[in-house]
């Protein structure tokens, strides 16, 4: 392992420099900002979770129509272009003047951080990496956890030094003349997997390179569309209604913060050991395992009486979510090829996206009715439990498929 981080660490570096940039664009991230943006802008918790679920959803649309970019444009230009993008949105947050500048400043938030920066980094790890491309996975989604405990902690800071609107300005700089430039150098050489010529593709299953519509068609993307939109699903409402569960549960939210680090770590442990896993057994292997701990994990919060069961859950749940990003980072280019990742990949990430916009909305209303969302965790551990049954038996074709191609 260190000697493979040596021997590629400017490649990984990128990957890991888009997902941990890509902080910026995320719903934690952002929420830190929404009691200011609500005075502002006059703004309920209705209207300003209808305006992000509209944002978000209109991202997830835009992914899906110029995700393919990452095939059709050198990475070089595209990751800085993103970076250029990604600066004006923070800017326009920064000073946005009506509730129509904020609404496209936070779709081109959504757009370049949870949606392209992410999708950039993994459709690069797809199509250099090969033999080891699970732990390359790991490696650049090491990002994420980094900018989860990194961020938040200097964001806070820094909005009671210099106040909220400047604090965005200083996340444009950041992302206009530190990371913009440093994509632009580190991208400069292009990357082939050891073995193979710079104009190859490796090719998925059937011995094809897959298309879109091709995928879309094939069986296992429909089948596996459930699978793609529960981890996003859930782990984004839990952390939206932490204050809402604190107050069913009479815990404080300084009580629950330890089990955030509890998420951290096991995602980290689990996308490690996913990665390796992936590449010494096969990603496919993966799945009926993938939704397990999740399940586990949210349906514990509903009988849970001690703040340590909080703890617990997000272990469980951070489990599932390190198994994904290594399983989604290798499985795909496994399967449908790499010449047109980025297409497939843009397809799976909207797809994700979309999860985490509605995610809120849904469980939002069943609140208001009544039903608790402690309650409805049990509903979803059951949710997690058959679809991790489906994908034992969708394993075993994809495994039965393997073998007669």
């Amino acid at each position: 392992m260190l000697r493979f981080f040596k021997d590629n660490i400017r490649w990984l570096g990128v990957g890991f420099l888009l997902t941990f940039a890509s902080a910026f664009g995320q719903t934690w991230f952002i929420s830190l900002f929404a009691g200011f943006i609500k005075d502002v802008h006059g703004l309920t918790d209705g209207g300003w979770g209808g305006l992000y679920t509209v944002a978000t959803l209109s991202s997830a649309v835009v992914m899906f129509w110029r995700g393919s970019l990452a095939d059709t444009m050198l990475l070089s230009r595209l990751a800085p272009l993103i970076a250029v993008i990604f600066a004006v949105a923070a800017l326009s947050m920064a000073f946005a003047w009506n509730i129509w500048i904020l609404g496209l400043a936070l779709f081109a938030l959504r757009f370049c951080g949870q949606g392209m920066f992410g999708h950039i980094a993994m459709t690069a790890m797809g199509r250099w990496f090969e033999a080891r491309r699970g732990q390359a996975v790991s490696i650049a989604n090491l990002g994420h956890p980094a900018g989860e405990v990194v961020v938040p902690i200097l964001t806070v800071l820094a909005i009671s030094v210099i106040g909220w609107r400047f604090t965005w300005v200083a996340v444009a700089v950041i992302l206009l003349f530190a990371v913009a430039p440093m994509l632009f150098a580190m991208l400069a050489e292009g990357r082939s997997p050891k073995g193979h010529s710079g104009t190859e593709d490796r090719p998925g299953l059937h011995g094809r390179q897959w298309r879109r519509m091709d995928a879309a068609r094939h069986w296992l993307l429909p089948a596996l569309l459930p699978v793609l939109l529960t981890p996003g699903f859930i782990s984004t409402v839990v952390f939206f209604h932490q204050v809402h569960v604190a107050d069913v549960k009479g815990w404080s939210l300084v009580e629950m913060a330890p089990g955030y680090s509890a998420y951290a770590v096991l995602t980290v442990i689990s996308a490690f050991s996913a990665g390796w896993a992936a590449d010494r057994f096969g990603s496919y292997r993966l799945l009926p395992g993938l939704l397990v701990p999740m399940g586990i994990g949210i349906a514990l919060i509903s009988p849970a009486e001690h703040v340590l069961v909080w703890y617990l859950a997000l272990g469980f749940i951070g489990i599932t979510q390190g198994m994904a990003s290594a399983l989604w980072g290798v499985l795909l280019p496994d399967v449908y090829g790499t010449m047109h990742l980025g297409a497939i990949r843009s397809l799976a990430t909207t797809i994700m996206v979309v999860s985490t916009a509605i995610g809120p909305g849904i469980t939002g209303v069943l609140i208001d009715r009544g039903i608790d969302f402690p309650t409805q965790s049990l509903v979803i551990g059951g949710w997690c439990l058959m679809l991790a049954v489906a994908c034992y038996f969708i394993a075993r074709r994809l495994t039965r498929e393997r073998k007669i191609a």
